[in-house]
């Protein structure tokens, strides 16, 4: 019998902060401007310049130390990890090793090792992959990104699955987002994610040897990337091979694994303190106004909406996950009386469907108007399909939902209106009336979709399958 392996799974998160200026220097920030030109002698790092502490990014940072339920280091350095990159003008990176900003913290089931903050290195941008680079074989260093705030979060070997790992991620960046940080736009790279993986005999402690995989940019391509190197590195072991520490590079149309380099160790860095920054220490008044900035997080928001609003745990996760989703289904129904429930379901199935990722606050359908649609639903003054056109007139043109209603003729048949087209409809089909005395229940379909017909779905199945039945005597 194939022995069975677990898979160990850790991830490294660097997530650029939405600071005006750079980590050490006042450069803004850009992204997608022409190359080079937010840009200084500190970043550029030429000799004699000395680099200063961005106070907001260690404002953002104390921030994600406490929604990650870290604890804040009293005392924190920052250090030179040394490596030569065309990417690094200084020849080293600043950043944080011994101590780091805050450590020993948890999201969901993952437990935090470390969050600390370092600069971002320059871009390398090579013919093919921009359009100001016209000359085939031609690359540049866009200095641009080069000292941009970065925090790093780093998260113990928690988790088991390549469906858990890109959970996990999304609740993460879903804090991030919730957090106003950063914009968290993986496809921009505001938001990279490396996972750290290897596998072990089902049942063992000892940890073997681990991968990393760099820079995936989606969470789609993250399960994918892992399972891909999941199956790799069982494949290997049972053909009688060996792990080898590396770092690998996951095609995502080929969906192979490539060698980039070997994995490096921290000694390989050389990491010392950085002299020209002093210790970072946190006063109380810098704790407390990053404490005081903290909103309700995502899942503490999907908590409340299971437990107060009875909202199913996918709807609840799906709502509180999509800030903006959340932020709209409770403006919906802070505006209206309709249920909880239904209204989750319309925003998250109808509405959703119409409006893919497009924000809902951005388009032409109100809170309130969904809200007072939901409630016209629920007092069965106009039908589920129906209210499904209306909806899409309002995502289009927006406007109020009874006044659409009332112009289309939408509206639900009175009941003496449904009690006289019922009638009707069974005159007209005798044969299926007595299919259905017979025990043929299926027969009612053929005088529901008359009735159907005739009132162009201003009609609910349900009372018009009563009101049939009670006519007929079934």
């Amino acid at each position: 019998m194939a022995e069975h392996y677990e898979p160990v799974i850790g991830l490294e998160i660097h997530c650029q902060l939405s600071t005006r200026t750079k980590m050490f220097c006042g450069c803004e920030l850009s992204f997608g401007e022409e190359p080079n030109t937010h840009i200084c002698p500190i970043c550029l790092g030429h000799p004699g310049t000395l680099p200063v502490t961005n106070a907001e990014a260690v404002h953002f940072a104390l921030m994600i130390g406490m929604a990650l339920e870290c604890e804040i280091a009293p005392r924190s350095i920052f250090h030179r990890k040394n490596y030569f990159y065309p990417d690094l003008p200084k020849g080293y990176q600043i950043s944080q090793y011994d101590i780091p900003l805050a450590s020993n913290g948890r999201l969901g089931d993952v437990r935090i090792h470390r969050v600390h903050l370092e600069e971002d290195a320059a871009k390398l941008l090579h013919s093919g992959s921009s359009g100001r680079i016209h000359d085939a074989g031609e690359s540049i260093v866009d200095f641009n990104r080069g000292g941009t705030p970065l925090v790093e979060i780093v998260t113990e070997p928690d988790l088991r699955t390549p469906g858990d790992a890109a959970e996990w991620g999304r609740l993460l960046r879903a804090t991030l987002k919730r957090l106003g940080v950063s914009d968290v736009n993986m496809d921009e790279g505001s938001l990279r994610v490396d996972a750290n993986v290897s596998i072990r005999p089902a049942g063992e402690t000892e940890f073997g040897t681990k991968t990393e995989l760099k820079n995936m940019n989606s969470f789609r391509f993250l399960e994918q990337g892992i399972a891909a190197e999941i199956a790799r590195q069982e494949e290997l072991v049972r053909g009688g091979g060996a792990v080898e520490q590396e770092t690998l590079h996951f095609d995502t149309q080929s969906r192979t694994l490539s060698p980039l380099r070997s994995k490096e160790y921290a000694h390989d860095y050389r990491y010392f303190p950085e002299p020209d920054l002093v210790p970072l220490v946190p006063t109380e008044q810098m704790l407390e106004r990053a404490r005081a900035a903290l909103p309700e997080l995502p899942a503490e928001r999907a908590q409340r909406f299971e437990s107060d609003l009875g909202l199913p745990e996918e709807t609840a996760k799906l709502l509180a996950f999509r800030g903006e989703l959340g932020d709209y289904f409770e403006a919906a129904l802070a505006a209206d009386s309709a249920d909880a429930r239904t209204l989750a379901n319309w925003v998250r199935n109808e509405l959703v469907q119409r409006l893919g990722d497009t924000d809902p606050a951005e388009s032409k359908i109100t809170p309130e108007a969904l809200a007072s649609l939901v409630g016209m639903v629920e007092a069965k003054s106009v039908s589920q399909s129906n209210a499904k056109e209306v909806l899409a007139v309002l995502v289009e043109e927006g406007g109020d939902p009874a006044r659409i209603v009332e112009e289309r003729g939408m509206a639900m048949a009175g009941d003496d209106e449904l009690e006289s087209i019922v009638s009707r409809a069974i005159e007209a089909d005798p044969d299926a009336v007595e299919q259905i005395k017979s025990g043929n229940q299926k027969a009612i379909g053929a005088l529901m979709g008359a009735v159907m017909r005739e009132t162009q779905g201003r009609a609910d199945g349900k009372e018009v399958q009563r009101l049939i039945r009670e006519r007929i005597g079934s």
